[in-house]
């Protein structure tokens, strides 16, 4: 019998081993078994995964000697892999039974799709809808449409279709794709290199997709708090840094000053109550002109 592509499940781990062991008892259920688990440690400072090696054996664990943010860490996950197809999840995802399968089929069947990413619904609102896919962002404003976040799931949301970008809690793609591509933009460090990556698979002529007949649940940020100085100076940072990297001069200029003048005094606004956030967020805008700045 013809045996099913092999694909590498990439996970990172920092400090989220208890996370891991979760996602990885609802990998248990799932339906399509030819898949490899790569888990790899970002130098967890408080964190210990022998009872994770323990209890699955057949994880192959790498363990980074440093930090190298999300997209370094999946790098070296990526190295590692032997899979046909590299996916991604979030070490807080739970995944369904059936989820891997369509997302096998949808890139089997369509080679010009370069990344698949299923329906995510938040694991503590089943109910609602975290991805069901995106608008590509305004070149001048950096805005995009989430499609139905946040709201209740329907009858749209269960029609798989081309979108503007995957998610990074859950994604997708052939690993022919990321040898012509190249791998995860590593100078994000956090925040924005999935966007990047799916800016540039566009840029190589493939498409992005939403497969609505896959999901997993996301318990979204369990490693990094909510509104925590580390992701404000992250999210600031690497918007400015993609439009550097994406835009053409004139729409970067006009990014710039659409940022100084409407989104730097709005967050001020924002953040006025909470120096160490609004501290965090001039830090990331300001990065850009003093490159020793860091979070």
């Amino acid at each position: 019998m013809k045996s099913n592509p092999l694909v590498s499940i990439i996970v990172v781990n920092y400090n989220t081993s208890h996370e891991v062991l979760d996602m990885l008892s609802s990998l248990d259920k799932c339906a399509y078994s030819d898949y490899e688990l790569i888990l790899v440690d970002n130098a967890s400072p408080k964190d210990d995964l022998s009872f994770i090696k323990a209890k699955y054996p057949s994880v192959r664990v790498i363990m980074s000697s440093k930090n190298l943010g999300f997209a370094g860490a999946n790098n070296l996950g990526i190295d590692a892999a032997k899979g046909t197809y590299c996916l991604f999840l979030n070490p807080d995802t739970c995944v369904t039974p059936g989820f891997l399968q369509p997302l096998v089929d949808t890139l089997a069947q369509n080679p010009t799709i370069g990344l698949v990413s299923p329906k995510i619904k938040y694991y503590d609102s089943p109910e609602l809808i975290q991805y069901a896919g995106t608008s590509r962002m305004s070149k001048y404003t950096m805005r995009s449409n989430s499609y139905s976040k946040k709201k209740a799931d329907n009858a749209e949301n269960s029609t798989s279709k081309l979108t503007g970008y995957g998610h990074g809690a859950a994604m997708m793609l052939p690993k022919a794709v990321i040898d012509k591509v190249g791998k995860m933009n590593a100078s994000y460090f956090l925040y924005y290199e999935e966007i990047d990556w799916c800016e540039r698979i566009h840029q190589e002529g493939y498409q992005i997709y939403y497969q609505a007949n896959s999901l997993v649940f996301h318990k979204e940020s369990a490693s990094i708090q909510k509104e925590s100085p580390l992701k404000i100076f992250y999210l600031s940072r690497n918007r400015l840094l993609f439009a550097k990297i994406h835009y053409t001069m004139a729409q970067f200029i006009f990014y710039c000053f659409y940022t100084l003048f409407l989104l730097v005094p709005k967050h001020i606004l924002k953040y006025i109550r909470q120096p160490a956030l609004l501290k965090a967020y001039l830090k990331g805008i300001l990065s850009h002109l003093f490159p020793s700045i860091t979070a």
